[in-house]
């Protein structure tokens, strides 16, 4: 585990995304802190993204997320 990651005993970290269905009904959601080590560096990141003219509807994490993000 990397020195930046020592005060979580846990050593978990990432995004996350959730989806919930009920029926023909679906909700996606997803956190939207973006942050390198310990230092947050954007606390609005939007991880979930309709795509293909809305049809589908992805959550992205990692570095793919903040790619989107940064841009």
């Amino acid at each position: 585990m990397s020195s930046s990651h020592a005060a979580d005993p846990t050593g978990w970290h990432g995004t996350t995304i959730l989806s919930i269905r009920k029926g023909d009904m679906v909700v996606i959601a997803g956190d939207g802190q973006v942050t390198l080590g310990d230092t947050v560096i954007k606390a609005s990141a939007r991880k979930v993204r309709p795509l293909g003219n809305g049809s589908v509807i992805a959550g992205f994490a990692g570095a793919t997320a903040d790619a989107f993000t940064l841009f």
